[in-house]
C-alpha cells in the first residue's frame, strides 16, 4: 500500500519546487536515530531556513514530559515505533498538554489508512510512514501551511501610545522580546515610526536598510525583500527598523503598509507593530486592522482623555473584535499626582491588562545599554509582568492573578493619595 497522506493530498510531483516552510517553532521527539537524521538533516535546507527547529529524542512519552509545564510550538512531531492501540493511547495522553493552535505530525511505522483516519479524527494534521527521505518530510511541513486550505498563520499586534512619552516605543520593543523568549515564537518588531524610531537603538542594532525600503518601494516588495531586510536580535526574534533619519518627509498613503503586514501574516507567526502616536489615515488603519491593540498610557488627565477618545474610536471601527488592552506605565512617579488605577479605568470603561511601576533605572539602564529589561534584570516583577503580558496576547494564558493582588492595590492607593 502506497503513503496513506500522498494519495490523500496528491502525487508528490517534483519535490523540489516545494514551498518554503514558514517562520515558525518546530519541536520534534524521536525514538529511532534514523529519523532524527532525516529531521536534522531537513532543517538545513533551504526550504526550512526559516523555521526554528529543535529535534529530542523519547518520543510521545518525551514530548509529554517537556509540555506538561511548558507552552507548545507552532509543530510537534512526534515518532512511535508502538502499535496502533499503543499510538492512540499516547497522543491521546498529550493532547491534554498541546495548545490552541498547535498542530502535530506522527511519524509511525505502520502503513495502514484506517491508522491515518483515527489520528485525523483526533486532530492530527498529518501522518507520515517511516523512513522517508528528507524532501518528502519537508512537503508534509510545508503543506500544512501552504496548501490549499491552510489558514493564515501570522498574528499582528498594533502597540500605541495614548500621548507622546509615555514609553509605548519600550513597551512593544519589551512585549515582542517576551513573546519570542517564553514562548519560543518567531517575532518580528516592525517600527513604523520611520522618522523617530528608536527600535533599532533599543535593539542595539544599525542596519543599513530597513522599513523605508517596503514602504517607498512598494512595486519591489516580497518575500525575499522582506526577508534580507529583517536584523537578527536572537534565534526567535527579528527587527525591520526606521531609517530615524529627516532627509525626506513621510507622508504615507493609508495602505502604505498593507503590502509588508500581508506577508508578514503569511511568514511570521507573530509582528508586532510599534505605532507612532499620530492620528493620520495610515495609523487609523494600522490600529484598526491588527489582530490585537494595546493602548499604552500614563495615569494623568491627558492621558485618560486620549485614551477613552481612542478606546471609542476603535470600538466603533472594529465592532466584531474585542476591545484594545490598556497597559499603566510609568505608575508611581514620586510627588507627581496621579489619577487612581481604578478611576482610570472607570473613567474609559477598561481595565488595564497589566500596570507598570515606575523604575527609572532598570528602564534607563536598559535604554543607555540597547538591551531589554531581561536581560538586565531577569528575575524584576516588571520581566514577570511583560511575560504574563504575551502569554495574554498570544492565548497561551491569562494573566496571573498575583499581578493584580500584589501590585495593583498597593499603586491605587499610592495614587489616590497623591491625587488628594
Amino acid at each position: 500500500m502506497s503513503d496513506p497522506i500522498v494519495e490523500q493530498i496528491g502525487a508528490a510531483g517534483d519535490l523540489a519546487q516545494i514551498a518554503q516552510v514558514p517562520r515558525i517553532s518546530i519541536q520534534a521527539f524521536c525514538e529511532t536515530s534514523r529519523v532524527a537524521e532525516v529531521i536534522e538533516s531537513a532543517a538545513m535546507d533551504r526550504r526550512m531556513l526559516k523555521a526554528h527547529m529543535k529535534v529530542h529524542m523519547g518520543g510521545v512519552a518525551a514530548a509529554i514530559e517537556a509540555f506538561r509545564g511548558a507552552p507548545t510550538p507552532n509543530l510537534i512531531v512526534v515518532e512511535s515505533v508502538a502499535d496502533r492501540a499503543g499510538l492512540i493511547a499516547s497522543l491521546d495522553d498529550l493532547s491534554e498538554y498541546c495548545d490552541s493552535g498547535t498542530k502535530v505530525i506522527v511519524v509511525g511505522h505502520e502503513n495502514d489508512i484506517a491508522l491515518y483516519r483515527m489520528l485525523t479524527a483526533r486532530g492530527v494534521s498529518d501522518y507520515i510512514v517511516a523512513p522517508f527521505e528528507v524532501l518528502t518530510y519537508i512537503q508534509h511541513v510545508s503543506h500544512l501551511y501552504n496548501g490549499p486550505n491552510a489558514e493564515t498563520l501570522g498574528r499582528v499586534i498594533a502597540v500605541v501610545g495614548a500621548k507622546g512619552g509615555v514609553g509605548a516605543s519600550n513597551i512593544s520593543h519589551n512585549l515582542a522580546w517576551s513573546i519570542s523568549r517564553i514562548l519560543e515564537i518567531q517575532t518580528v518588531v516592525a517600527d513604523l515610526d520611520l522618522a523617530f524610531g528608536t527600535a533599532g537603538l533599543d535593539f542595539n542594532q544599525d542596519p543599513p536598510q530597513g522599513i523605508a525600503e517596503v514602504v517607498f518601494s512598494p512595486e519591489r516588495v516580497d518575500a525575499n525583500l522582506i526577508d534580507r531586510l529583517l536584523s537578527k536580535c536572537s534565534d526567535t526574534l527579528s527587527l525591520l527598523a526606521a531609517p530615524a533619519t529627516l532627509d525626506r518627509l513621510y507622508d504615507l498613503p493609508e495602505f502604505a503598509f498593507d503590502p509588508l503586514l500581508d506577508i508578514l501574516r503569511d511568514s511570521t507567526p507573530c509582528t508586532v507593530v510599534d505605532t507612532p502616536h499620530q492620528w493620520t489615515a495610515w495609523t487609523r488603519h494600522i490600529l484598526t486592522s491588527a489582530d490585537d491593540v494595546v493602548i499604552v498610557a500614563n495615569p494623568d488627565l491627558a492621558n485618560l482623555r486620549n485614551a477613552k477618545t481612542m478606546v471609542d474610536a476603535l470600538r466603533s471601527s472594529r465592532p466584531n473584535d474585542h476591545l484594545p488592552k490598556l497597559l499603566l506605565n510609568n505608575v508611581g512617579v514620586p510627588r507627581r499626582p496621579e489619577i487612581a488605577v481604578g478611576e482610570f479605568a472607570k473613567a474609559i470603561e477598561l481595565e488595564p491588562c497589566a500596570t507598570i511601576p515606575f523604575e527609572p533605572k532598570l528602564f534607563g539602564t536598559a535604554a543607555n545599554n540597547g538591551q531589554m529589561l531581561a536581560e538586565i534584570e531577569p528575575t524584576s516583577k516588571i520581566v514577570e509582568i511583560f511575560d504574563d503580558l504575551a502569554r495574554l496576547l498570544i492565548g497561551r494564558a491569562s494573566m496571573r492573578k498575583s499581578k493584580k493582588s500584589l501590585l495593583g492595590p498597593l499603586l491605587e492607593r499610592l495614587g489616590r493619595k497623591k491625587a488628594s
